[in-house]
């Protein structure tokens, strides 16, 4: 799928060009697809709900077309570059404000580029979206290795430290001198790895979730009624909604022949993320009415180009990863974060962040708001809303 290399940097441009035959053989999948019956319950509690993916089984065999996917991202200037013996796919658009500030942002799991590309064009060019030209990114979108068009690693370790490493170098063979990260859920962690490992060039970093507060539970306030309803959201996670996260982080192997092998399968593991987005994506595709940029078109971009690159296996790597540098770094307090820190709490998140759980892991954090609306995937579900915070998050470091 790659073009042209340049020698001197080594990186190559990218496009994406998928058989016909490999879109024809993910149909006959999901035709053949054996159902279970009928959940028992009323909810979610059971998992996926057999109406909404059979909605969702019937709209990606009947109206959903890849190729549109494939343009939009062919519409953009995508690359590859080999960091570290892993080859790390990567769009990067340049504003055509010269003063813009360079930005990577780094998506999460089960998310990929996709869930990033709304943003593209108010980032890039805030004059056309109701922004002013100061407000101008030059933005960078790396697919996490193991994830969508990047490579796959063939050793062990490539945990946050290791691709917050690989991100800084990536930035350095750009040119970039001195830039911004953004993150939610692994790339909040890979983000808050950045701050911590202080690259030359790293002037802030701004996250959506506070991907620390796992391994912290016990030193979070609990005091005011926002901060217990905090407790209580980790409190159902750890204990209702931490099955793909057990699964992943300890025998993520195991799941990848499922996520290979049926579309369906790969698409109710991905759907059964969280209860906020679960919702919303049900009500995209049994009622037709999808919440913010959550569609039916664009939440099957994601599962299809997880199902084409065949990463499900691959991606869900990472958690085991994840797993075994908190075993390691039990007891041991993690440097701290040499950049100024911008966050922003979306009310659907997983734990919604209070200000005083943030600043007790990012003391004297830069920025610091809540939101009204938007949940785990803000840039996906909320763009506009998304890049405003951004924008503010780092409006001071111009």
């Amino acid at each position: 799928m790659s073009t042209t290399l340049d020698t001197t940097t080594g990186i190559q441009s990218f496009q994406v060009d998928v058989p016909q035959e490999q879109i024809d053989d993910l149909r006959r999948r999901i035709a053949a697809t054996r159902w279970p019956s009928k959940e028992l319950v009323g909810d979610r509690s059971q998992g996926v709900q057999l109406t909404t993916l059979q909605e969702l089984a019937r709209y990606w065999t009947s109206e959903y077309d890849w190729r549109k996917c494939e343009a939009r991202l062919n519409a953009l200037p995508q690359f590859t570059t080999e960091i570290d013996g892993v080859e790390i796919h990567f769009v990067h658009v340049r504003s055509r404000h010269e003063n813009a500030l360079p930005l990577i942002m780094t998506h999460g799991w089960p998310g990929s580029v996709i869930e990033l590309l709304d943003t593209v064009g108010p980032l890039t060019d805030p004059t056309a979206h109701g922004g002013k030209a100061e407000d101008a990114f030059h933005l960078v979108l790396p697919s996490l290795p193991g994830y969508g068009f990047s490579g796959e690693p063939t050793e062990l370790g490539w945990e946050n430290g290791p691709i917050a490493q690989a991100w800084a170098k990536l930035m350095d063979r750009l040119g970039y001198t001195r830039y911004v990260a953004q993150g939610g859920d692994v790339g909040a962690a890979v983000t808050d790895a950045m701050g911590r490992q202080g690259p030359d060039g790293l002037v802030g970093i701004h996250v959506n979730l506070l991907a620390t507060a796992l391994g912290i539970v016990d030193l979070l306030p609990a005091e005011s009624e926002q901060e217990r309803a905090a407790h209580a959201a980790l409190k159902t996670f750890t204990t209702d909604g931490f099955g793909y996260f057990l699964e992943q982080s300890t025998r993520p192997q195991t799941i990848g022949y499922s996520l290979l092998d049926s579309p369906i399968g790969l698409a109710a593991w991905m759907l059964d993320h969280d209860t906020d987005s679960y919702y919303k994506i049900s009500r995209a595709f049994v009622d037709g009415e999808p919440v913010g940029n959550l569609t039916r078109d664009s939440i099957l971009d994601n599962i299809t180009l997880y199902w084409l690159t065949g990463t499900g296996a691959s991606a869900a790597r990472w958690y085991w990863e994840f797993g075994q540098f908190l075993h390691g770094a039990a007891g041991h307090a993690p440097p701290p974060v040499s950049a100024p820190v911008g966050f922003t709490t979306f009310p659907g998140e997983i734990w919604a962040a209070p200000r005083s759980w943030v600043e007790t892991v990012y003391p004297g954090v830069a920025y610091f708001n809540e939101v009204d609306s938007g949940g785990h995937f803000a840039a996906w579900e909320e763009p506009e809303l998304f890049t405003t915070e951004v924008r503010a998050a780092f409006s001071s470091l111009r």
